[in-house]
């Protein structure tokens, strides 16, 4: 991965020249801002393809965001329960949604689609709840991503309240101590002989059962998605500092376990509450950098520049924002920090944390 980091600009095609030739108009959502610092190398280490419930975001989907004009030089694939086998036993079945992935890599591995490496690590699923019984699952899904599988994410997004209930979450059968049941917590300490990492995305509420999670199995890397989810709809409307507050309280606490690194950005996302999703005009970069900045400077802050990493969470965050202006607002909030720590924030904790 270093050589793709480290690759002349001038030997991409251009970016939107290329979406267009692909035949790709604009999203309505695109805002009409000039790309900040292009050549930056970026490693989008959250992004997703599916096409299911009437929701399509596939490879020229991608190909035509990641071609708006930011240096996206990888990307992390990460499961969104897409895809999965019809042909394989139960407990097997989310292996296909990996070979889904890794088919998507290949075809940007060769080159024919310009320098980007969308999907060069993979994050599928597997379900802990079966405890040491996943082992030859993880064996299966180990082959299907061809060197590519990176971690395994389960859903353990919980709350009380069915307004916070959303995606995947929503019948999934996630109960509120699922970090703390025994078969899980079985599951999970496997992980670490595959060395793949556990993705985390939960509510606030829930990050002192991760805190403990992460105390039970230092050997085991964990990955804290969407900035912690701190909640801004349902039950916590209008409460946001109340809800910071505590939020930022156990991401500091979270930050003493040095085995722990987090993912900013999923703040698009309309449960999150800050209400930019489907505003139209969208909200510009400035918008969203301001907005997010006491977010993005705690975990910052906690965890310093080497263990975290921006993501796009794309296509959910697109409710929101276009990517040129996701990743423009990133920029913006990140021009105070040293270029050191803005590589380790776009692209070095990602390649480190992924092995890429």
């Amino acid at each position: 991965m270093a050589e793709i980091i480290n690759r002349d600009i001038g030997e991409c095609m251009d970016r939107q020249s290329r979406a267009d030739m692909l035949g790709h108009a604009r999203s309505p959502k695109d805002q009409i801002e000039e790309v900040i610092d292009p050549a930056l190398p970026i490693i989008d280490c959250h992004q997703h393809f599916r096409d299911r419930s009437g929701e399509r975001y596939l490879f020229h989907d991608f190909l035509a965001d990641a071609s708006s004009g930011h240096n996206i030089v990888a990307t992390v694939a990460v499961e969104c329960g897409a895809m999965y086998s019809l042909v394989m036993r139960k407990d097997y079945r989310p292996i296909g949604e990996v070979e889904f992935l890794n088919g998507i890599a290949a075809m940007f591995a060769s080159g024919q689609y310009g320098a980007t490496r969308a999907a060069a690590g993979i994050v599928g699923f597997a379900n802990l709840n079966l405890g040491e019984r996943v082992r030859p699952i993880l064996d299966a899904a180990v082959r299907a991503g061809g060197g590519r599988l990176k971690g395994v994410r389960n859903p353990i997004l919980w709350h009380s309240s069915s307004a916070l209930m959303v995606g995947r979450a929503v019948g999934a059968g996630v109960s509120k101590d699922l970090m703390a049941d025994h078969a899980f917590r079985e599951g999970f300490s496997c992980l670490s002989e595959y060395n793949l990492v556990f993705e985390a995305w939960i509510y606030h509420t829930q990050l002192p059962d991760l805190i403990d999670l992460a105390r039970c199995f230092p050997a085991n890397i964990l990955v804290l998605n969407h900035t912690g989810g701190p909640a801004g709809t349902g039950p916590y409307e209008g409460r946001r500092d109340e809800v910071f507050a505590y939020w930022r309280s156990q991401i500091q606490e979270l930050a003493r376990c040095p085995n722990v690194y987090v993912k900013l950005g999923g703040l698009g996302m309309p449960v999150m509450g800050f209400g930019f999703a489907g505003r139209e005009p969208p909200a510009s970069s400035v918008e969203l950098a301001n907005a997010w900045r006491p977010y993005f400077e705690t975990c910052i802050e906690a965890f310093q520049p080497n263990r975290c990493m921006f993501e796009s969470n794309f296509p959910p965050d697109r409710v929101t924002c276009s990517y040129l202006a996701l990743w423009n607002a990133y920029k913006r909030f990140a021009a105070r920090y040293s270029p050191t720590e803005r590589t380790a924030l776009f692209s070095g904790t990602a390649a480190t944390v992924y092995r890429l």
